[in-house]
Protein backbone atom coordinates (compact mmCIF):
# COMPACT_ATOMS: atom_id res chain seq x y z
CA UNK A 1 0.00 0.00 0.00
CA UNK A 2 3.09 2.01 0.09
CA UNK A 3 2.76 5.21 2.18
CA UNK A 4 -0.72 6.26 1.97
CA UNK A 5 -0.58 7.84 5.40
CA UNK A 6 2.11 10.12 4.73
CA UNK A 7 1.40 13.19 6.20
CA UNK A 8 -1.13 12.13 8.69
CA UNK A 9 -1.48 12.05 12.31
CA UNK A 10 -3.33 8.65 14.10
CA UNK A 11 -4.08 8.33 17.24
CA UNK A 12 -4.91 4.65 18.44
CA UNK A 13 -6.36 4.00 22.08
CA UNK A 14 -4.93 0.89 23.42
CA UNK A 15 -2.71 0.59 21.26
CA UNK A 16 0.28 -1.61 23.36
CA UNK A 17 -1.55 -4.85 22.54
CA UNK A 18 -3.08 -6.79 20.22
CA UNK A 19 -5.05 -5.15 17.46
CA UNK A 20 -4.82 -1.81 18.80
CA UNK A 21 -0.84 -3.10 18.61
CA UNK A 22 -1.01 -4.10 14.88
CA UNK A 23 -3.23 -1.60 13.76
CA UNK A 24 -0.63 1.25 15.09
CA UNK A 25 2.26 -0.48 13.38
CA UNK A 26 0.19 -0.74 10.21
CA UNK A 27 -0.39 3.03 10.47
CA UNK A 28 3.39 3.64 11.07
CA UNK A 29 4.08 1.05 8.02
CA UNK A 30 2.04 3.24 5.43
CA UNK A 31 3.47 6.60 6.61
CA UNK A 32 1.46 7.91 9.41
CA UNK A 33 3.05 9.59 12.62
CA UNK A 34 1.55 7.48 15.53
CA UNK A 35 0.39 8.54 18.74
CA UNK A 36 -0.34 5.92 21.24
CA UNK A 37 -2.31 5.93 24.78
CA UNK A 38 -2.22 3.04 26.97
CA UNK A 39 -2.30 1.94 30.50
CA UNK A 40 0.44 -0.85 30.16
CA UNK A 41 4.32 0.87 30.46
CA UNK A 42 5.97 -2.15 29.41
CA UNK A 43 4.10 -3.09 26.27
CA UNK A 44 3.42 0.63 25.32
CA UNK A 45 7.20 0.58 25.15
CA UNK A 46 7.74 -2.66 23.69
CA UNK A 47 5.28 -1.84 20.61
CA UNK A 48 7.18 1.60 20.21
CA UNK A 49 10.11 0.34 19.78
CA UNK A 50 8.66 -1.84 17.14
CA UNK A 51 7.82 0.96 15.31
CA UNK A 52 11.10 2.54 15.87
CA UNK A 53 12.99 -0.09 14.53
CA UNK A 54 10.74 0.01 11.33
CA UNK A 55 11.57 3.36 10.60
CA UNK A 56 8.13 4.80 11.69
CA UNK A 57 7.68 7.86 14.32
CA UNK A 58 5.51 7.18 17.40
CA UNK A 59 4.74 9.25 20.66
CA UNK A 60 3.65 6.50 23.34
CA UNK A 61 1.72 7.89 25.80
CA UNK A 62 0.83 6.04 29.05
CA UNK A 63 -2.69 7.03 29.97
CA UNK A 64 -5.87 6.16 32.15
CA UNK A 65 -8.48 5.47 29.74
CA UNK A 66 -10.70 6.10 32.68
CA UNK A 67 -9.26 9.22 33.86
CA UNK A 68 -10.58 11.87 31.64
CA UNK A 69 -7.66 14.80 32.59
CA UNK A 70 -5.11 11.92 31.90
CA UNK A 71 -6.88 11.70 28.63
CA UNK A 72 -7.28 14.72 27.39
CA UNK A 73 -3.57 16.11 28.91
CA UNK A 74 -2.16 12.94 26.27
CA UNK A 75 -4.52 14.20 23.43
CA UNK A 76 -2.83 17.66 23.69
CA UNK A 77 0.46 16.60 24.12
CA UNK A 78 -0.09 14.25 20.67
CA UNK A 79 -0.91 17.42 19.17
CA UNK A 80 1.36 19.66 20.15
CA UNK A 81 3.97 16.73 19.39
CA UNK A 82 3.00 15.41 16.14
CA UNK A 83 0.66 17.63 14.98
CA UNK A 84 -3.40 17.86 14.91
CA UNK A 85 -5.21 14.37 14.83
CA UNK A 86 -6.18 13.37 11.24
CA UNK A 87 -7.10 9.41 12.83
CA UNK A 88 -8.59 8.45 15.46
CA UNK A 89 -8.94 4.71 16.02
CA UNK A 90 -10.95 4.47 19.45
CA UNK A 91 -10.03 0.69 20.22
CA UNK A 92 -9.32 0.58 23.51
CA UNK A 93 -11.85 -1.49 25.62
CA UNK A 94 -12.48 -5.01 27.27
CA UNK A 95 -15.24 -7.49 28.62
CA UNK A 96 -15.61 -7.84 32.58
CA UNK A 97 -13.37 -10.68 32.43
CA UNK A 98 -12.92 -12.92 35.71
CA UNK A 99 -15.99 -10.54 36.63
CA UNK A 100 -17.94 -11.86 33.92
CA UNK A 101 -21.01 -13.70 34.89
CA UNK A 102 -24.57 -14.71 33.77
CA UNK A 103 -26.20 -10.79 34.36
CA UNK A 104 -28.44 -11.63 37.59
CA UNK A 105 -25.24 -12.70 39.47
CA UNK A 106 -23.35 -9.39 38.51
CA UNK A 107 -23.27 -5.83 40.30
CA UNK A 108 -23.75 -2.31 39.09
CA UNK A 109 -19.98 -1.84 39.49
CA UNK A 110 -19.07 -4.20 36.96
CA UNK A 111 -21.53 -2.81 34.54
CA UNK A 112 -20.32 1.02 35.18
CA UNK A 113 -16.50 -0.05 34.21
CA UNK A 114 -17.58 -1.88 31.37
CA UNK A 115 -20.03 0.73 29.71
CA UNK A 116 -17.33 3.31 30.89
CA UNK A 117 -14.46 1.84 29.16
CA UNK A 118 -15.63 0.39 26.12
CA UNK A 119 -18.58 3.25 25.47
CA UNK A 120 -18.06 6.61 27.21
CA UNK A 121 -14.14 6.71 26.91
CA UNK A 122 -15.01 6.50 22.88
CA UNK A 123 -17.39 8.75 23.12
CA UNK A 124 -14.98 11.60 25.43
CA UNK A 125 -11.93 10.77 23.39
CA UNK A 126 -14.19 11.61 20.05
CA UNK A 127 -15.44 14.51 21.49
CA UNK A 128 -11.93 16.16 22.04
CA UNK A 129 -10.38 15.32 18.96
CA UNK A 130 -13.63 15.71 16.20
CA UNK A 131 -13.87 19.03 16.26
CA UNK A 132 -10.14 19.85 15.22
CA UNK A 133 -11.54 17.59 12.00
CA UNK A 134 -14.28 19.81 11.63
CA UNK A 135 -12.32 22.73 11.26
CA UNK A 136 -9.98 20.96 9.35
CA UNK A 137 -12.51 19.56 6.99
CA UNK A 138 -11.25 16.35 7.12
CA UNK A 139 -11.18 12.99 9.59
CA UNK A 140 -11.45 9.36 9.67
CA UNK A 141 -12.50 8.01 13.14
CA UNK A 142 -12.86 4.40 13.53
CA UNK A 143 -14.61 2.70 15.96
CA UNK A 144 -14.10 -1.13 17.84
CA UNK A 145 -16.98 -2.57 18.37
CA UNK A 146 -17.70 -6.62 18.47
CA UNK A 147 -19.90 -9.45 16.89
CA UNK A 148 -21.06 -10.09 20.10
CA UNK A 149 -23.81 -7.47 19.52
CA UNK A 150 -25.06 -9.37 16.56
CA UNK A 151 -25.97 -12.75 18.62
CA UNK A 152 -26.22 -11.76 21.88
CA UNK A 153 -24.00 -13.75 23.79
CA UNK A 154 -24.30 -15.00 27.66
CA UNK A 155 -22.25 -13.31 30.47
CA UNK A 156 -21.11 -10.54 28.98
CA UNK A 157 -24.48 -8.71 28.31
CA UNK A 158 -22.77 -5.76 29.08
CA UNK A 159 -20.26 -5.42 26.59
CA UNK A 160 -22.61 -6.29 24.28
CA UNK A 161 -24.72 -3.40 25.22
CA UNK A 162 -21.74 -1.28 25.46
CA UNK A 163 -20.57 -2.38 22.42
CA UNK A 164 -24.01 -2.15 20.99
CA UNK A 165 -23.76 1.65 21.82
CA UNK A 166 -20.27 2.02 19.98
CA UNK A 167 -22.22 1.03 16.79
CA UNK A 168 -25.31 3.36 17.25
CA UNK A 169 -22.63 5.99 18.16
CA UNK A 170 -20.49 5.42 14.98
CA UNK A 171 -23.84 5.74 12.89
CA UNK A 172 -25.30 8.76 14.39
CA UNK A 173 -22.00 10.47 14.66
CA UNK A 174 -20.98 9.63 11.12
CA UNK A 175 -24.38 11.64 10.10
CA UNK A 176 -23.67 14.54 11.72
CA UNK A 177 -19.85 14.74 11.22
CA UNK A 178 -20.02 13.66 7.15
CA UNK A 179 -20.91 17.37 5.69
CA UNK A 180 -17.56 18.32 7.20
CA UNK A 181 -15.24 15.58 5.50
CA UNK A 182 -15.40 13.49 8.15
CA UNK A 183 -16.38 9.61 7.83
CA UNK A 184 -16.94 7.67 11.24
CA UNK A 185 -17.19 3.65 10.91
CA UNK A 186 -16.69 0.60 12.98
CA UNK A 187 -15.47 -2.63 12.84
CA UNK A 188 -16.85 -5.62 14.76
CA UNK A 189 -14.15 -8.06 15.18
CA UNK A 190 -14.90 -11.75 16.42
CA UNK A 191 -12.82 -14.09 18.31
CA UNK A 192 -9.38 -12.72 17.53
CA UNK A 193 -5.81 -14.33 19.04
CA UNK A 194 -5.05 -11.74 21.32
CA UNK A 195 -3.95 -12.66 25.13
CA UNK A 196 -7.79 -13.34 26.37
CA UNK A 197 -8.03 -16.65 23.98
CA UNK A 198 -4.42 -17.41 23.83
CA UNK A 199 -5.08 -18.18 27.87
CA UNK A 200 -8.84 -20.22 27.19
CA UNK A 201 -7.89 -24.00 27.68
CA UNK A 202 -7.01 -25.88 24.65
CA UNK A 203 -10.77 -27.57 24.79
CA UNK A 204 -12.75 -24.22 24.87
CA UNK A 205 -10.39 -22.34 22.47
CA UNK A 206 -10.74 -25.70 19.84
CA UNK A 207 -14.20 -25.61 20.56
CA UNK A 208 -14.46 -21.95 19.55
CA UNK A 209 -12.65 -22.26 16.80
CA UNK A 210 -15.31 -25.30 15.34
CA UNK A 211 -17.87 -22.47 15.43
CA UNK A 212 -16.22 -20.27 12.65
CA UNK A 213 -16.89 -21.66 9.12
CA UNK A 214 -13.50 -20.27 7.89
CA UNK A 215 -11.50 -22.63 10.77
CA UNK A 216 -10.02 -20.48 12.56
CA UNK A 217 -10.06 -16.90 14.66
CA UNK A 218 -8.80 -13.94 13.17
CA UNK A 219 -5.08 -12.78 13.61
CA UNK A 220 -4.85 -8.77 15.09
CA UNK A 221 -3.39 -7.94 11.92
CA UNK A 222 -6.58 -8.96 9.93
CA UNK A 223 -8.79 -6.36 11.93
CA UNK A 224 -5.78 -3.87 11.46
CA UNK A 225 -6.28 -4.32 7.75
CA UNK A 226 -10.03 -3.70 7.86
CA UNK A 227 -9.29 -0.21 10.36
CA UNK A 228 -6.85 0.72 7.88
CA UNK A 229 -8.51 0.41 4.84
CA UNK A 230 -11.70 2.29 6.35
CA UNK A 231 -9.24 5.42 7.49
CA UNK A 232 -7.78 5.30 3.81
CA UNK A 233 -9.04 7.41 0.54
CA UNK A 234 -9.81 4.06 -0.59
CA UNK A 235 -12.86 4.36 2.00
CA UNK A 236 -13.59 7.59 1.48
CA UNK A 237 -17.35 7.26 0.41
CA UNK A 238 -17.74 4.69 3.29
CA UNK A 239 -19.20 6.10 6.53
CA UNK A 240 -21.81 5.02 8.91
CA UNK A 241 -21.04 1.60 8.54
CA UNK A 242 -20.09 -1.21 10.50
CA UNK A 243 -17.55 -3.78 9.02
CA UNK A 244 -17.89 -7.69 10.37
CA UNK A 245 -14.23 -9.82 10.55
CA UNK A 246 -14.61 -12.95 12.23
CA UNK A 247 -14.29 -15.63 9.77
CA UNK A 248 -18.43 -16.32 8.86
CA UNK A 249 -18.64 -16.70 12.77
CA UNK A 250 -21.61 -14.69 11.85
CA UNK A 251 -23.50 -13.33 8.72
CA UNK A 252 -24.78 -9.42 8.93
Amino acid sequence: MGKRFEGRVALVTGGANGIGRASAMKFAQQGAKVAILDIEDGPLGETSEAIRSAGGEVLPLVTNMRDRDAVKASIEKASSDLGPVDILLNNVGQTARKNASEFLDSVPETWEFVVDLNLMVTFYVSWLIAPGMRDRKFGRIVNISSDSTLIGEKTIVDYVAAKSGVTGFTRGLARELAPFGINVNAVAPGVTNTRGPKQLPKEVYDAAVREIPMGHFAEPEDIANAITFLASEEARCITGQLLVVNGGRIFY
